[in-house]
Protein backbone atom coordinates (compact mmCIF):
# COMPACT_ATOMS: atom_id res chain seq x y z
CA UNK A 1 0.00 0.00 0.00
CA UNK A 2 1.18 3.29 -0.78
CA UNK A 3 2.56 5.60 2.08
CA UNK A 4 0.35 8.80 2.02
CA UNK A 5 3.19 10.55 4.02
CA UNK A 6 5.54 10.79 1.17
CA UNK A 7 2.70 11.62 -2.08
CA UNK A 8 2.55 14.94 -1.31
CA UNK A 9 4.88 16.21 -4.16
CA UNK A 10 1.93 16.64 -6.62
CA UNK A 11 3.96 15.53 -9.88
CA UNK A 12 6.36 13.17 -7.69
CA UNK A 13 10.17 13.20 -9.02
CA UNK A 14 9.32 14.96 -11.98
CA UNK A 15 11.60 17.99 -13.21
CA UNK A 16 8.70 19.93 -13.93
CA UNK A 17 4.87 20.16 -14.23
CA UNK A 18 4.97 19.73 -17.79
CA UNK A 19 6.76 16.64 -17.39
CA UNK A 20 4.10 14.87 -15.36
CA UNK A 21 1.54 16.00 -18.27
CA UNK A 22 3.33 14.30 -20.64
CA UNK A 23 3.81 11.40 -18.66
CA UNK A 24 -0.18 11.03 -18.57
CA UNK A 25 -0.45 11.49 -22.38
CA UNK A 26 1.23 12.36 -25.15
CA UNK A 27 0.57 15.92 -26.59
CA UNK A 28 0.97 17.50 -29.80
CA UNK A 29 3.41 20.38 -30.69
CA UNK A 30 0.88 23.12 -30.10
CA UNK A 31 -0.54 21.75 -27.26
CA UNK A 32 2.96 21.50 -25.11
CA UNK A 33 4.01 24.92 -26.56
CA UNK A 34 0.59 26.24 -25.00
CA UNK A 35 0.73 24.81 -21.52
CA UNK A 36 4.07 26.97 -21.13
CA UNK A 37 1.82 30.31 -21.65
CA UNK A 38 0.20 29.59 -17.95
CA UNK A 39 3.63 28.80 -16.62
CA UNK A 40 6.39 31.57 -15.35
CA UNK A 41 9.72 30.03 -14.68
CA UNK A 42 10.89 32.49 -11.27
CA UNK A 43 14.35 32.54 -9.85
CA UNK A 44 13.89 33.30 -5.66
CA UNK A 45 16.48 34.37 -3.68
CA UNK A 46 16.81 33.08 -0.10
CA UNK A 47 14.82 35.17 2.57
CA UNK A 48 12.42 36.09 -0.32
CA UNK A 49 8.83 36.01 0.50
CA UNK A 50 6.30 34.91 -2.48
CA UNK A 51 3.28 35.26 0.24
CA UNK A 52 2.13 36.90 3.03
CA UNK A 53 -0.76 36.87 5.60
CA UNK A 54 -3.86 39.13 4.68
CA UNK A 55 -2.66 38.78 0.54
CA UNK A 56 -5.39 36.79 -1.90
CA UNK A 57 -3.43 34.92 -4.65
CA UNK A 58 -4.65 32.15 -6.78
CA UNK A 59 -0.51 31.22 -7.38
CA UNK A 60 1.25 28.20 -6.72
CA UNK A 61 4.91 27.37 -6.94
CA UNK A 62 6.15 24.29 -8.05
CA UNK A 63 9.85 23.71 -6.63
CA UNK A 64 12.77 22.51 -9.60
CA UNK A 65 15.60 23.90 -7.53
CA UNK A 66 15.99 24.83 -3.43
CA UNK A 67 13.20 24.81 -0.78
CA UNK A 68 10.43 26.90 -0.25
CA UNK A 69 8.09 26.67 3.39
CA UNK A 70 4.72 27.56 4.17
CA UNK A 71 3.89 29.59 7.65
CA UNK A 72 1.45 31.11 10.30
CA UNK A 73 2.72 33.25 12.50
CA UNK A 74 0.32 33.39 16.02
CA UNK A 75 -1.02 36.57 18.23
CA UNK A 76 2.32 36.35 20.26
CA UNK A 77 4.43 36.41 17.24
CA UNK A 78 5.73 32.74 17.01
CA UNK A 79 6.11 31.25 13.53
CA UNK A 80 4.75 27.87 13.23
CA UNK A 81 5.60 26.12 10.09
CA UNK A 82 2.82 24.01 7.81
CA UNK A 83 5.58 22.38 5.42
CA UNK A 84 7.94 22.11 3.61
CA UNK A 85 8.60 21.90 -0.24
CA UNK A 86 11.69 20.50 -1.68
CA UNK A 87 12.56 20.05 -5.27
CA UNK A 88 9.21 18.46 -7.10
CA UNK A 89 6.97 19.55 -4.46
CA UNK A 90 4.42 22.26 -4.65
CA UNK A 91 3.34 24.95 -2.47
CA UNK A 92 0.35 27.49 -2.17
CA UNK A 93 -2.10 28.41 0.17
CA UNK A 94 -5.22 26.42 -0.99
CA UNK A 95 -7.88 27.66 1.47
CA UNK A 96 -7.90 30.86 -0.34
CA UNK A 97 -7.87 29.36 -3.88
CA UNK A 98 -10.91 27.75 -3.00
CA UNK A 99 -12.53 30.62 -0.87
CA UNK A 100 -11.38 34.09 -2.18
CA UNK A 101 -11.01 34.53 1.51
CA UNK A 102 -7.18 36.25 2.42
CA UNK A 103 -3.98 33.85 3.24
CA UNK A 104 -3.18 32.76 6.49
CA UNK A 105 -0.05 31.63 5.50
CA UNK A 106 2.97 33.25 4.58
CA UNK A 107 5.29 31.47 1.76
CA UNK A 108 9.28 32.38 1.33
CA UNK A 109 12.28 30.67 0.58
CA UNK A 110 14.60 28.69 2.50
CA UNK A 111 17.58 28.18 0.02
CA UNK A 112 18.20 30.08 -3.57
CA UNK A 113 15.45 28.67 -5.56
CA UNK A 114 14.05 28.19 -9.14
CA UNK A 115 10.17 27.37 -9.17
CA UNK A 116 7.80 27.32 -11.95
CA UNK A 117 4.41 29.94 -11.05
CA UNK A 118 1.05 28.63 -12.04
CA UNK A 119 -3.05 29.24 -11.38
CA UNK A 120 -5.79 27.51 -11.72
CA UNK A 121 -6.23 28.18 -15.22
CA UNK A 122 -3.14 25.75 -15.95
CA UNK A 123 -5.36 22.82 -14.84
CA UNK A 124 -8.51 24.39 -16.68
CA UNK A 125 -7.02 24.16 -19.72
CA UNK A 126 -5.35 20.38 -19.37
CA UNK A 127 -8.70 18.90 -18.46
CA UNK A 128 -10.13 20.22 -21.98
CA UNK A 129 -7.10 17.94 -23.35
CA UNK A 130 -8.07 14.79 -21.69
CA UNK A 131 -10.69 14.46 -18.83
CA UNK A 132 -8.75 11.68 -17.03
CA UNK A 133 -6.57 14.60 -15.68
CA UNK A 134 -9.14 16.57 -13.34
CA UNK A 135 -9.45 12.78 -11.75
CA UNK A 136 -5.59 12.51 -11.20
CA UNK A 137 -5.82 16.04 -10.33
CA UNK A 138 -8.29 15.12 -7.63
CA UNK A 139 -6.59 12.01 -6.66
CA UNK A 140 -3.70 13.97 -5.62
CA UNK A 141 -5.55 16.41 -4.19
CA UNK A 142 -7.10 13.65 -1.99
CA UNK A 143 -3.81 12.57 -1.09
CA UNK A 144 -2.40 16.02 0.34
CA UNK A 145 -5.23 16.07 2.36
CA UNK A 146 -4.32 12.87 3.85
CA UNK A 147 -0.78 13.40 4.48
CA UNK A 148 -2.50 16.92 6.53
CA UNK A 149 -4.75 14.48 8.02
CA UNK A 150 -2.04 12.56 9.56
CA UNK A 151 -0.01 15.16 10.27
CA UNK A 152 -3.05 16.60 12.68
CA UNK A 153 -3.56 13.16 14.25
CA UNK A 154 0.57 12.77 14.91
CA UNK A 155 0.19 16.12 16.53
CA UNK A 156 -2.82 15.44 18.55
CA UNK A 157 -1.26 11.61 19.26
CA UNK A 158 2.00 10.99 18.42
CA UNK A 159 5.21 10.84 20.74
CA UNK A 160 7.97 13.82 19.98
CA UNK A 161 10.04 10.79 18.79
CA UNK A 162 7.09 9.34 16.09
CA UNK A 163 6.53 12.59 14.54
CA UNK A 164 10.41 12.86 14.01
CA UNK A 165 10.55 9.90 12.16
CA UNK A 166 7.77 10.90 10.15
CA UNK A 167 9.49 13.74 9.27
CA UNK A 168 12.47 12.08 8.09
CA UNK A 169 10.04 9.70 5.86
CA UNK A 170 8.22 12.70 4.72
CA UNK A 171 11.39 14.71 3.80
CA UNK A 172 14.00 12.73 3.28
CA UNK A 173 16.54 15.12 1.16
CA UNK A 174 16.06 17.94 3.60
CA UNK A 175 16.88 17.26 7.04
CA UNK A 176 20.13 18.93 6.93
CA UNK A 177 19.34 21.77 4.77
CA UNK A 178 16.71 23.00 7.10
CA UNK A 179 17.86 24.90 10.23
CA UNK A 180 17.08 23.32 13.75
CA UNK A 181 14.12 25.99 14.95
CA UNK A 182 12.13 25.15 11.93
CA UNK A 183 12.24 21.66 12.03
CA UNK A 184 11.53 21.83 15.34
CA UNK A 185 8.27 24.60 14.86
CA UNK A 186 7.04 22.11 12.15
CA UNK A 187 7.14 19.37 15.15
CA UNK A 188 5.38 21.55 17.50
CA UNK A 189 8.28 20.94 20.10
CA UNK A 190 11.21 23.05 21.31
CA UNK A 191 14.85 22.99 19.64
CA UNK A 192 16.59 21.23 22.59
CA UNK A 193 14.20 18.60 22.55
CA UNK A 194 15.08 18.10 18.84
CA UNK A 195 18.57 18.27 19.15
CA UNK A 196 17.88 15.18 21.82
CA UNK A 197 15.90 13.29 19.57
CA UNK A 198 18.78 13.60 16.63
CA UNK A 199 20.95 12.58 19.02
CA UNK A 200 18.59 9.31 20.27
CA UNK A 201 18.29 8.69 16.56
CA UNK A 202 22.31 8.62 15.77
CA UNK A 203 22.42 5.95 18.70
CA UNK A 204 19.81 3.89 17.38
CA UNK A 205 21.69 3.45 14.03
CA UNK A 206 24.86 2.93 15.25
CA UNK A 207 23.29 -0.24 17.16
CA UNK A 208 21.52 -1.10 14.54
CA UNK A 209 24.24 -1.03 12.23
Amino acid sequence: MENPSLRNKITNDNKSIKDAVVSIKSLSAQQFEHIDTFITVKKVKKGETLLRKGELTNKSYFVKKGCLRSYAIDDKGKEHVFMFAPEGWIVSDMSTQLTDMPSDLFIDALEDCEVEVFDRRLFDFIETIFPRVNTLTNEKMIKRVAVLQKRIIMLMSATAWERYQNFIETYPSIVQRVPQRMIASYLGITPEALSKLRGDNTKTKTKIS
